[in-house]
């Protein structure tokens, strides 16, 4: 317990604007001063702040101090992004907010929209909680200078986050959020920091997204039967009339994981990715006899899908799901000269989808703040965690609602040619190879750790994986990325921008000669992946 850790945090408690917050870090402090070794350590941990922007904004535990999300933090972030707005010539603009309903939430967007409003910003709040593609939509919608969502997407259940759209409807990119973490850090304290009331509702904004998306559907069939889950998410009622007004009849709902609930009571993490998530989705699939299974993620933003596949029920990988419509997209799409686009860490079958179309292709770092500015004419974008942009003409953003609403289009166009998802799949990789990826993850409880890993494969990175010759290529300063490639196999390693998390995405290819082999070649692949994935995890594990 130094001075210095002591002062900063009377100085904090002393400018919180929130009695609880200020009572919670009194009782760390109080804890620390006592010689509590584990308050001192949280205390270290609780002052370390402040959030930084990235991958997709600010995220943090809800908590008081400025490393977590609270009033006080979401006070003198507002203050920054105010301050930063008016230095780009927007002072007086307009300026949007909408919310998920995690804890917190609310009170987070009612701050923001009080420091605006003092600011002199036009402040358009959304209906609350809604889904973050809305807010996206509604940037462009109203003629906004930028969007601002409360929410932490898939985060575990103590998180919360703020989500912020410059005036092209796209999450920033450095060098903005640099220059806002400046003017964040030269705020008063939040109690300094003007507030006033002023804010007024969009309400028609929900209804023009919901038109725009019911307009998706490229093909006349909509014979479906369509089970889904929110995740205790914001997304169900969207989903719903988004269905509905595409003429879809309205999906089953995992009972349970219907309303918004931010303690997520059913699943351990609220991410579709995640085993077990989706496990009452699929059940609920297998009773209903359904042709389509749907998650969202808690502020559906994220789709997956589940199919039917043999004999039972299984959830699509994210580069599935991406080269599914992305394909379909293609196969519909007016627009001349489209670009389709992914990450470097997906799979490169969408490259050769969009060979055989002869659209444009282009790879960005990871993340929808690169994709939503892959180039002009794009018509879709995809990343590999389960983030699809079907609809970049009017949320430029990933979108799990457009998303959802095309892959039933897709679903029921095959279901009406007698075919099936699984089938369109294989039909891909007898056209394209097989492509198999998989993504290894490292859960640590010591952000330092991650660094500590990524210097070590930096400094000896293998020769060889899975009996294939790699180079490895170090994408520094552009992105803190490790790409090792060889013969048929690619593995990218990098830290999540959003959990405490080293991340491995690994991909195999296999060629297919004609449609009778493609069990063989399949079988190939899954042995190769397997001996990478082997590896991979001794390499992250030492």
């Amino acid at each position: 317990m130094t001075p210095d850790l002591r002062d900063r945090a009377y100085r904090w408690i002393a400018e919180d604007v929130d009695e609880t917050a200020r009572a919670e870090l009194q009782g760390v402090l109080a804890s620390a001063m006592g010689g509590e070794a584990a308050a001192v350590g949280e205390l270290a941990d609780r002052m370390s702040g402040p959030l930084r922007f990235g991958t997709a904004g600010l995220r943090g535990p809800v908590r008081a101090g400025p490393n977590g999300m609270n009033t006080a933090v979401v006070v003198r972030t507002t203050a920054g992004v105010a301050s930063w707005l008016a230095k780009q010539g927007h002072a007086g603009g307009i300026v949007v907010l909408g919310r998920d309903a995690r804890h917190g939430s609310a009170a987070f967007a009612t701050a923001a929209a009080e420091v605006l409003a003092a600011a002199g910003f036009v402040v358009r709040t959304l209906p609350a909680p809604i889904p973050t593609p809305v807010l996206a939509f509604a940037v462009g919608q109203l003629g906004a200078v930028a969007g601002i969502q409360i929410t932490a997407s898939h985060n575990p259940p103590a998180d919360n986050g703020y989500k912020l759209y410059d005036h092209t409807g796209v999450q920033i990119v450095p060098p903005a959020d640099g220059e806002i973490e400046a003017e964040i850090a030269a705020a008063p304290g939040a109690r300094s920091v003007p507030r006033s009331q002023g804010a007024t509702e969009a309400t028609q904004v929900p209804l023009a997204y919901l038109e725009r998306v019911a307009g998706l559907p490229a093909g006349q069939a909509r014979e479906l039967r369509v089970v889904a889950t929110a995740l205790h998410g914001v997304g169900a009622e969207t989903l719903r009339q988004a269905m509905l007004r595409a003429g879809f009849a309205e999906p089953v709902l995992v009972a349970p994981q219907a309303e918004p609930d931010p303690d997520f009571p059913t699943v351990s993490f609220p991410n579709p990715e995640e085993p077990g998530a989706t496990d009452l989705l699929l059940e609920l699939a297998e009773r209903e006899e359904a042709d389509l299974a749907i998650a969202l993620d808690p502020d559906a933003d994220r789709c997956a899908l589940g199919v039917r596949d043999g004999g039972s029920w299984r959830m699509l990988r994210g580069d599935e799901a991406g080269v599914l419509l992305g394909e379909y997209v293609l196969s519909t799409v007016e627009e001349p000269d489209p670009l389709v686009a992914t990450t470097i860490v997906s799979s490169a079958m969408l490259a050769e989808i969009a060979a055989a179309h002869g659209a444009r292709y282009a790879e960005t770092l990871t993340g929808f703040k690169w994709l939503a500015r892959a180039g002009q004419g794009l018509v879709f974008a995809y990343e590999e965690a389960l983030g699809l942009c079907v609809n970049p003409g009017f949320v430029r953003d990933k979108d799990g609602i457009a998303a959802a609403v095309l892959a039933c289009d897709l679903a029921a166009t095959l279901r009406a040619r007698g075919r099936t998802i699984p089938g369109a799949l294989d039909e891909l990789a007898v056209r394209h190879g097989v492509h198999r990826t998989e993504q290894v993850s490292l859960r640590v409880t010591e952000l330092g750790r991650i660094g500590e890993l990524m210097s070590g494969l930096r400094a000896d990175p293998p020769g060889t994986l899975a009996g294939t010759g790699v180079r490895a290529e170090d994408l520094l300063p552009d992105a803190d990325v490790l790409r090792l490639r060889g013969p048929g196999l690619r593995v990218v390693i990098r830290p999540s921008g959003t959990e405490p998390k080293l991340k491995a995405y690994l991909e195999v290819t296999e060629p297919v000669a004609d449609e009778g082999e493609l069990p063989v070649a399949r079988t190939r692949a899954e042995d190769r992946l397997t001996r990478l994935r082997t590896e991979i995890e001794s390499l992250l594990t030492p």
